[in-house]
């Protein structure tokens, strides 16, 4: 029995060094080596600090910037230590209502846009962080945001297209803009 329990505490300990540090460290060293950017959080800076992620949507309610998609988070929006939707069904009256509230709030940004309002900017995804928008959605709110700035809108939708992804590998999901670079270019504009 002695044997055993000596067997099993060595295998123990040396699985626990092996995945428990040596993997980790490998993993790690790998990816910081080949990926830097995206290991250490794809982190957006200015001036040479960090003011954003490139995968963490954020909170823009000016007029003269584009506005992402709502958060469902808590106890704040784009909170990514409190990933998740609002798991609110399409029968709830409280979905109802924030997504009345959101349109309102979008028209009294922009009271002369009739354009029906794109779905994913009065809805959260389900992980209540998405940093991107539709093109449609961008086009709901290039006329606003070019007036507010004083732009023409042929330059901001220049930025908008600068900035529109496409589908991965041609098929997967579909095109996005994100909302936190062509916010940073137009303010570089």
């Amino acid at each position: 029995m002695g044997r055993l329990f000596r067997n099993a505490l060595v295998m123990l300990v040396l699985l626990s060094a092996v995945t428990g540090v040596l993997y980790p460290l490998a993993v790690t060293g790998a990816a910081q080596l080949l990926f830097p950017h995206q290991a250490n959080g794809s982190l957006v800076e200015r001036g040479g600090k960090p003011i954003g992620s490139e995968l963490i949507g954020q909170v823009f309610s000016d007029p003269k910037y584009f506005w992402g998609r709502p958060s469902a988070t808590s106890p704040q929006g784009y909170n990514g230590q409190s990933s998740g939707g609002s798991n609110l069904g399409p029968s709830n009256p409280a979905l109802t209502d924030a997504v009345k509230q959101r349109i309102a709030a979008l028209q009294a940004a922009d009271p002369a846009n009739h354009a029906p309002v794109p779905v994913d900017l009065v809805t959260a995804s389900g992980s209540g962080l998405d940093p991107e928008i539709s093109p449609a959605a961008a086009q709901y709110q290039l006329a606003r945001v070019a007036r507010a700035r004083g732009l023409n809108p042929t330059q901001v939708q220049a930025l908008v297209d600068r900035y529109t992804s496409g589908r991965q590998l041609g098929v997967l999901g579909e095109p996005r803009v994100n909302v936190l670079g062509l916010n940073l270019a137009l303010d570089a504009h």
